[in-house]
């Protein structure tokens, strides 16, 4: 077992355990969006940034994707670590305004408001891949993706070409962090498909 520490409590964790991992085991609560179990981590959201400190030296991880190690000193809630879940949440509300989950989660972190402009009242998508992950990593497929880049990018089917490859298991659906995909999955999938069968509904639970 690794051992080391987390708002200077001890703590153990498994080899190949993430920091963020470890804290859950021992219910210490850090914010994610982009992590799920059922998928490889890949710090897109960076909500669930911590405190890595050795002696008067520290550092600013993604504990998704920060390994535990022997001896580290972790904190998750200093100054800087909020200060900068306060700007990202600030950055999420201008730009996805329409979802209540981010909302609602900002409230809880202290964050009502934006100082950057709103592009699209409407948008409700954070791009944290989630989408594209569960259907490349779980269901064997690659019927979303990542388009364009910068500001430009968006999620939906390669080539923005509804694709027979999707099989309409809901997975993405299910896995989305703020219902957006729920608007978006009829540009993915061809329309030679069904809505949800109660069979599709039961596989899509049973996997994610």
């Amino acid at each position: 077992m690794i051992k080391f520490k987390i708002n200077e409590k001890e703590v153990e964790a498994r080899p190949g355990w993430t920091v963020l991992e470890t804290a859950r085991q021992y219910g210490i609560e850090i914010p994610t969006l982009c992590f799920h179990e059922a998928v490889t981590p890949s710090g897109a959201c960076r909500l669930c940034m911590v405190e890595l400190r050795e002696g008067k030296w520290s550092k600013l991880v993604a504990s998704c994707i920060y390994p535990a190690a022997e001896g580290i000193n972790i904190y998750t809630e200093t100054e800087r670590v909020q200060n900068v879940r306060r700007w990202i949440f600030e950055m999420l509300l201008s730009e996805c305004p329409a979802s209540d989950e981010i909302r609602l989660m900002a409230k809880k972190h202290g964050v009502i408001n934006t100082r950057f402009a709103v592009q699209n009242p409407d948008e409700n998508c954070i791009l944290c891949g989630l989408c594209t992950r569960v259907c490349e990593e779980v269901v064997g497929l690659s019927a979303i993706a990542t388009l364009d880049r910068g500001v430009h990018k968006k999620v939906g089917a390669p080539f923005l070409r509804p694709t027979e490859v999707c099989v309409a298991c809901g997975c993405c659906v299910t896995i989305c962090p703020t219902k957006a995909m729920q608007s978006r999955i009829d540009s993915v999938r061809s329309r030679s498909f069904m809505p949800l069968s109660k069979e599709n509904t039961y596989r899509r639970e049973a996997t994610i």
